[in-house]
C-alpha cells in the first residue's frame, strides 16, 4: 500500500467564535482542518487538526527545498507505506525541523499519524485500540468541555442544561474567567452549587492569564471549599518551574496540563519538572498515537494520569476514545459541547453519550468515525 495523495481541507463557520454572552453555548472555534490521506488501494485516513487551518494547508503542500528540512508534509510522505508509523514520524519530524519541531509542523505530523493509524485499521478491519495493544474497557466516562459564563446565574442555568443531557462531570474553562478574581470566585461557586457535591467540577482558568506561580497557589486554595477535580494548564504551557512550585507548596487539587505539549521527551519535561498530576495529551499536537504511546508510557513510570485534550469534532473525539480505551486507568473523555453546525455535520455518524454519562468506544475499522464528505465540502473556503 502507498500514499497517493494528502488532501488539506479549511472549513469554516458560519458564526464568529465569541465567548458566552449568557448561559447560551458557545459557537466555538471559526476555523477547522481537516487532513485527509490516500492511499492506491482506495482506503482513506482522516483527522482533524487543531491548528491554524491556513497556515497548516501551507506546510501540507510546501514545495521540495532540496535540502531536506524546509519540506511539506506531502512532499514527505506521498509514495510511503502508512503501516510505517515510527519510521514516517522520524522522516516527516526530521524533513520539516527547520521550520518545525513544535507549533504547526508537529501539528501536521500529528494529523497524519491518526490518518495513518485510521488506514491501518481500516486496512485490517480492526478499531484502533487493538492496534494500540488492546482495550480494556468499552465505555469511558465523558465530561462536558465549555466556556465560563459572565455570571452566577448564567453559570448555574448551564449546569442544569448539562445535567439534563446526563453529564456527570463538567469542566468549564476560559471565557471571562480572570478578569475579576472575586467574580471568578463566585462563578465556580455557583457552578458547584448548582451540580451539587456528586457531579465532577473541573477548572481551566486559561493560559493566557499572565499569573505567577504565587498567583496559581492562591487561585488552588480559594477554590479548595469548592471541591474541583484538577485545575488546568493555569501558567505558560513552558513554565515548568512555575507548575513544580505551585505543586511544591502543597495545594490539595490536581493539577493537570499538557494539551501545548508535544512528544514524549517533551512530556517528561512537563512530568519532572511540572510536578503534574495529570497530563493532557491532545492526538492532534501532541505527535498523534506515535507519541501518545510513548506518553502514556512517562506518565504511567511517573504514576500519573493521562485524561487526552479533545475540543473539535468526533474524530478527535474517537482518537481520544481509543487512546482511553487502553489506558491502564481511564479519567474522563473531554467531549466538545459548542454549538457548531461545522463541527457536527461534517460527521457521518457521532458518538452518542448513554444515560449514564458515558460514551462507547467505537468499534468499528480505524477511527470508527464516518466523514460526510459533503459537508466537508459545504464549510471548505479552500477548494
Amino acid at each position: 500500500m502507498k500514499i497517493t495523495n494528502i488532501e488539506a481541507f479549511i472549513l469554516e463557520s458560519p458564526y464568529e467564535n465569541h465567548a458566552p454572552e449568557g448561559s447560551e453555548e458557545a459557537r466555538g472555534v471559526k476555523h477547522c482542518f481537516l487532513l485527509k490521506v490516500s492511499t492506491d488501494e482506495g482506503i482513506t485516513g482522516w483527522s482533524d487538526i487543531e491548528t491554524s487551518s491556513h497556515v497548516g494547508a501551507a506546510v501540507v503542500d510546501a514545495p521540495d527545498s532540496g535540502s531536506g528540512a524546509f519540506e511539506g508534509l506531502k512532499v514527505l510522505a506521498i509514495g510511503e507505506d502508512p503501516f510505517d508509523v515510527e519510521r514516517l514520524w522520524d522522516k516527516i519530524y526530521r524533513g520539516s525541523i527547520y521550520y518545525g519541531r513544535r507549533g504547526v509542523a508537529m501539528q501536521m505530523l500529528s494529523g497524519f499519524d491518526i490518518a495513518c493509524h485510521d488506514i491501518i485499521g481500516k486496512s485490517i478491519g480492526k478499531p484502533i485500540h487493538k492496534i494500540l495493544g488492546g482495550g480494556r474497557r468499552e465505555q469511558v466516562r465523558a465530561y462536558a468541555s465549555t466556556l465560563f459564563r459572565p455570571t452566577p446565574q448564567a453559570m448555574k442555568e448551564a449546569c442544569a442544561f448539562y445535567m439534563e443531557r446526563g453529564f456527570t462531570a463538567v469542566k468549564f474553562g476560559w471565557g471571562v474567567f480572570g478578569r475579576d478574581p472575586k467574580q471568578d470566585i463566585k462563578l465556580v461557586a455557583a457552578a458547584r452549587e448548582a451540580l451539587g457535591p456528586d457531579i465532577e467540577l473541573m477548572v481551566d482558568p486559561g493560559w493566557m492569564v499572565n499569573r505567577s506561580a504565587y498567583d496559581a497557589v492562591q487561585l488552588c486554595r480559594n477554590l479548595e471549599p469548592y471541591n474541583i477535580y484538577w485545575l488546568e494548564d493555569f501558567l505558560h504551557p513552558e513554565n515548568y518551574e512555575g507548575y513544580g512550585k505551585v505543586k511544591a507548596a502543597g495545594v490539595k487539587t490536581r493539577l493537570a496540563a499538557g494539551e501545548q505539549e508535544a512528544t514524549g521527551w517533551g512530556f517528561r519535561e512537563l512530568i519532572q519538572r511540572g510536578g503534574i498530576d495529570v497530563v493532557q495529551p491532545d492526538l492532534t499536537r501532541c505527535g498523534g498515537f506515535t507519541q501518545a504511546r510513548k506518553i502514556m508510557w512517562e506518565a504511567e513510570h511517573a504514576g500519573v494520569d493521562v485524561c487526552p485534550h479533545a475540543w473539535l469534532t468526533d474524530l478527535n473525539t474517537a482518537a481520544s476514545l481509543h487512546i482511553n480505551a487502553v489506558l491502564p486507568r481511564s479519567l474522563f473523555l473531554e467531549y466538545n459541547v459548542s454549538d457548531s453546525p461545522m463541527l457536527r455535520e461534517v460527521i457521518q455518524d457521532p458518538v452518542q453519550m448513554d444515560n449514564s454519562g458515558y460514551i462507547p468506544v467505537p468499534q468499528g475499522p480505524g477511527l470508527g468515525i464516518e466523514i460526510n464528505e459533503a459537508a466537508v465540502r459545504k464549510f471548505s473556503v479552500n477548494l
